[in-house]
């Protein structure tokens, strides 16, 4: 018989009013677990590399994943206009702290320069035990709620509750493959290759 190579679940934490939210918890937490040991042992020096000037670097991912979570918590699940979120309150840096976007030729973003791995971690947990608080008690009615707000191009923006779950899922994933490939690169340049 042959053994089992790999098991893979996912479970819907218990204590959510709705099992969509739950489901997406469980999704955002895997994730951020997975990032988390995927930049286990970065130091400083890569945390700021930019492959060149105007390009994110993993500091720079790092504390936009933990803003964009408080962002879009306060703002669509709590309703908080954008414009009054309290970014310091909840995670100890500005909204604008992470450098995206990034000008072009702009370096690593001076509020960010010189901080540990343990920084950045301390920003997702601040981040997400704020996203979490916020989503355990949404209901079916509270997920199907349309919220619109304005873009930075003017145009207005009609969503649910139910798609800022999934966008968060989906953002968290798409920097998060930035970030292994920065990492690839660093190396990659490291090595003289």
């Amino acid at each position: 018989m042959a053994r089992l190579a790999e098991r893979t679940v996912i479970t819907a934490p218990r204590g959510y009013r709705s099992g969509e939210a739950a489901l997406s918890a469980a999704q955002l937490e895997d994730l951020l677990r997975l990032m988390r040991k995927d930049v286990r042992g970065v130091t400083v020096r890569e945390l700021e590399w930019q492959p060149a000037a105007g390009m994110n670097s993993i500091g720079m991912l790092l504390a936009h994943i933990a803003i964009v979570e408080v962002w879009w918590i306060e703002n669509a699940v709590r309703g908080i206009p954008g414009r009054e979120v309290e970014f310091v309150r909840l995670l100890g840096i500005r909204d604008s702290d992470d450098g995206i976007p990034a000008a072009a030729k702009s370096g690593h973003p001076e509020a960010l320069r010189r901080k540990p791995l343990s920084f950045y971690s301390r920003l997702l947990a601040r981040g997400r035990r704020n996203l979490l608080a916020a989503i355990r008690p949404l209901t079916a009615r509270d997920l199907a709620r349309v919220r619109t707000r304005t873009r930075r191009d003017g145009k207005k923006h009609e969503y649910n509750v139910s798609w800022v779950l999934y966008h968060l899922v989906e953002h968290l994933a798409g920097h998060y493959g930035q970030i292994l490939l920065l990492r690839h690169a660093y190396r990659t340049r490291r090595r003289g290759r």
